[in-house]
């Protein structure tokens, strides 16, 4: 058995050999963490806050020796100059948890790990690798006998510090050993921890994967409307402060909308708001695109994510788009009507765009689960997503709701609750759409989850013309409203081509 990384170069896991357990000591270490970058350094603190002891260790060694005499200085943590002095302060069943970069480097530690583990011993992945090298992972450490985990942790800085949002997933033998630490540091809701087994293999980085994705879905549809609040309706920062922090008291409440209110109200000495002097040039470490990539290889509609992950690519093409503004200059159009208005009709927008997210991220789980043999527990995932994570939400109980009134809900969209919200939400929706488009404010996930919807619940999409066309010029074949599902015709459209159909195939 061999792993592979990134580059194809192969890892021999099997041909490392693994050692005996030996006699522990007294007040080993419950958990032993490698990484500490932001996040290790503050999952680390949370669990000491939980009574566990946890031992550490850094490639570079004067981090771990400067976090020890820093932040975990008079706690439990103890540090490690070495993997094996790492290993030796465990006690068994040794839990070792990676948070380092993925790709490459977490194969690497495996790779070094693994001649100083036992039988029976934990390593867990507590990154954003990609849900296929979870797989493989999984499968390969199972034929040497350690367990392994890959689990999604959101909730940023502050959420590894005081309770994140963690998704595990992979060889679930070893989920008694590490539930009453992962439940114990995870973000609650209503006493409940956001933190339940996903699933087998990569399941727990599949559903982290599908989180980021609405993530980054729900940061552009905020963006979007910021825009269109500042650009389009010449509102203040203050002014644009105060409506987000209205809108998080109401349907829309989140932690991306509480931020945005935040955002918008950081002042600098000068009295200017931060926001106006940040470059508008977007970054992002590829969950966002993964999600779309899987979306595509899988058949699903994802486009508000897709969208919201090509909006950040044109916004790092920052000099292109200043040439393009000098030439190709805007008409200088302003809004006139009443602002009041076309504020709730934004809102209107944002809300129900933010359900497509949702409803798209959700339909490509469903997916998933049956393509992948996943078993998800959509209602669960919901739940998981309530507290710690970034994209928490108050609709998230209604999410949940619908899929316990029915666990076989094909699309979030057919449910009571949120019918009836799109049915209120949608002629805001298209006034501020509209907005954008009269003033040259680019929405491009407001107006692609606008035409998601509408294709969505229309009964005949033109697909019927794209056919023709495809048999015309290439045989492709059609079905016909007339004939049984599943019979497949082909016409000589000019008079002068074949009887011979190109075989066909349904993504």
């Amino acid at each position: 058995m061999s792993l592979i990384l990134a580059d194809k170069t192969p890892l021999n896991y099997a041909n490392i050999p693994l050692r005996e357990h030996h006699t522990e000591a007294i007040m080993k270490a419950n958990i032993g963490l490698i990484g500490l970058a932001v996040m290790g350094q503050n999952l680390v603190l949370n669990m000491n806050d939980h009574g566990f002891k946890v031992a550490v260790y850094n490639r570079t060694t004067s981090t771990t020796d400067e976090f020890l005499e820093g932040p975990a200085k008079d706690t439990l943590v103890v540090g490690a100059h070495t993997l094996e002095e790492l290993i030796d302060s465990l006690e068994t069943p040794r839990i070792v948890m990676l948070m380092v970069k993925a790709g490459e480097v977490v194969d690497y530690y495996i790779e070094q790990l693994i001649p100083l583990l036992a039988a029976g011993d934990i390593i867990v992945d507590g990154g954003n690798s990609l849900f296929t090298d979870t797989n493989r992972r999984t499968t390969a450490l199972a034929a040497q006998n350690i367990n392994y985990i890959g689990t999604g942790v959101s909730g940023g800085e502050e959420g590894a510090r005081h309770g994140p949002s963690i998704m595990p997933g992979g060889n679930q033998a070893a989920w008694p050993t590490v539930k009453p630490i992962f439940q114990a540091i995870s973000a609650h809701v209503d006493g409940d921890p956001c933190c339940e087994w996903v699933g087998d293999n990569g399941a727990g980085h599949y559903v982290k994967m599908v989180h980021n994705g609405i993530e980054y879905g729900d940061m552009q549809l905020i963006c979007e409307a910021y825009q269109l609040l500042s650009e389009g309706l010449d509102l203040s920062a203050d002014e644009m402060q105060a409506i987000f922090a209205d809108w998080n008291q109401g349907e829309l409440s989140s932690y991306l909308i509480e931020i945005t209110a935040n955002i918008l109200a950081f002042k600098e000495e000068d009295g200017q708001p931060l926001v106006d002097k940040i470059l508008d040039t977007a970054g992002q470490k590829g969950t966002g695109k993964w999600t779309g990539i899987n979306a595509l290889d899988l058949g699903i509609p994802l486009t508000l994510i897709g969208e919201a992950v090509f909006a950040r690519c044109l916004s790092a093409q920052k000099s292109e788009r200043i040439k393009a503004s000098q030439l190709l200059a805007k008409a200088n159009v302003k809004f006139s009507g009443d602002k009041q208005t076309m504020i709730d009709a934004i809102r209107d927008a944002l809300y129900a765009a933010k359900i497509i997210s949702y409803a798209q991220g959700f339909r490509l789980m469903r997916e998933a689960s049956k393509e992948y043999n996943l078993s998800l527990n959509y209602g669960e995932i919901a739940l998981m997503w309530r507290g710690g994570c970034i994209i928490r939400s108050q609709f998230l109980n209604d999410i949940k709701q619908a899929y316990t009134a029915n666990p076989e809900l094909e699309n979030l969209l057919l449910a009571d609750f949120f019918v009836k919200a799109m049915k209120q939400a949608d002629a805001g929706w298209r006034k501020a759409v509209i907005l954008g488009i009269e003033l040259g404010i680019p929405t491009p996930a407001f107006s692609s989850a606008l035409a998601y919807f509408d294709g969505y619940r229309t009964e005949r999409l033109p697909a019927n013309l794209l056919q023709a066309q495809r048999d015309y010029f290439g045989a492709h074949t059609y079905e016909r409203t007339d004939k049984p599902r599943g019979e497949f015709f082909h016409t000589d459209w000019t008079g002068h081509g074949g009887k011979t159909a190109s075989s066909t195939y349904t993504v």
